[in-house]
């Protein structure tokens, strides 16, 4: 989230701060209070701390240099919070495309098997739970929270979107929206603000998707065990009391995402779902190679069509661990369009067909 950028910047000038003036962790304090809750009262302080630091410290550049970019740093926070929330009230139109075009959407994508079984399955499962809803017939609540496990660039966030848009269209969700976190966004630095995080999160997804990748980071960091265990403890419970019209998909690497849901007991069980995203094989990276291309009206020359089928044969016969799949594919794509460009810019007056093949040479390494 684009928030966390100005969080991490206020509170790691708070803490410089703190450290140059020996304020004993009162400065980082109140800033944590204004990251977690936006507290007016510790905004205040903070204000009036640096504002007396400045005037006591006047003759010690560093001091006052360090009080003035946490100044600024707190206006910046502030107003991007009140710009995201002008925009967050502007009437966004909802997505309009019936529940037969996601699914043709879904299925059209490359590769990903059993991942579109899968959900193709669950929305089989809760169409003909309504049915039998309009028949009076009992209908089983399941949780609608998922597991997505795999390696990176295998196209989680995109099926996690495509999943919030099925769910409303089948009216399982009041919004179907899609809000993606990280361990910075979930974790506060001082211990009872990691709740109160959590919840604002929570608030922001309901009627939605949250969408927490790598969501074992939440607990991986030794240091910040108590604030891994708090964060857990708060979104258990909102995977339970939310989860009529919210949906949670927590995802990344198979092992680590296996230990995370031992983490904290009962976090497990409130995932029945799992979805294993496979690794891409050589020849679907080529079809999305080529399909990056026409997207930006380039095209391969037979000759790059035979590089473009060794880079991508060696390196899936090599992979390993941290193979990372669609990433490692856009940046293929995208060093050689700036190699195109600094083949293509000495031509005197390079033709359209030279300004959209990409070629073998363009692929070199």
């Amino acid at each position: 989230m684009m928030e966390s950028r100005y969080s991490d910047e206020l509170l790691d000038y708070a803490s410089k701060l703190d450290a140059i003036t020996n304020s004993l962790g009162k400065i980082s304090m109140y800033a944590s209070a204004i990251v977690a809750t936006q507290d007016e009262t510790a905004t205040k302080r903070l204000m009036m701390k640096m504002a007396k630091i400045t005037a006591e410290e006047r003759h010690k550049q560093e001091i006052v240099h360090v009080a003035e970019l946490l100044k600024a740093s707190l206006i910046s926070y502030y107003g991007y919070l009140n710009i995201a929330k002008i925009c967050n009230n502007i009437h966004q139109p909802a997505d309009q495309r019936t529940l037969s075009e996601l699914l043709v959407e879904l299925n059209a994508m490359i590769g990903l098997e059993k991942v579109k079984q899968q959900v193709n399955a669950l929305v089989a499962y809760q169409e003909v739970q309504k049915m039998r809803e309009s028949y009076g017939f009992k209908i089983v609540k399941n949780t609608l929270h998922l597991a997505f496990l795999g390696k990176p660039g295998t196209g989680k966030t995109t099926v996690a979107r495509t999943v919030g848009h099925i769910y409303k269209q089948l009216g399982l969700l009041s919004k179907g929206h899609f809000l993606e976190v990280s361990r910075t966004d979930l974790i506060a630095g001082y211990q009872g603000q990691t709740a109160l995080k959590v919840k604002k999160v929570i608030e922001k997804a309901k009627g939605g998707v949250l969408f927490i990748d790598e969501a074992y980071s939440i607990t991986e960091n030794e240091h910040s065990d108590s604030y891994g265990r708090e964060c857990l403890t708060e979104l258990t419970k909102a995977l339970e009391d939310y989860r009529a019209d919210l949906v949670v998909i927590v995802a990344g690497y198979t092992d680590p995402m296996n230990k995370f849901l031992e983490s904290n007991p009962g976090l497990r069980s409130r995932f029945n779902t799992f979805i294993e995203f496979d690794d891409y094989n050589a020849d679907e990276l080529e079809e999305m190679l080529i399909k990056m291309c026409e997207k930006d009206d380039y095209k391969l020359h037979e000759n790059a069509k035979s590089k473009v089928k060794e880079i991508l044969g060696d390196i899936v016969s090599k992979k390993d661990k941290n193979f990372a799949n669609g990433r490692f594919l856009r940046n293929l794509y995208d060093h050689a369009v700036i190699n195109h460009a600094k083949r293509v810019v000495k031509m005197r007056q390079p033709s359209g067909e030279q300004l959209s093949t990409i070629t073998d040479d363009d692929f070199g390494r």
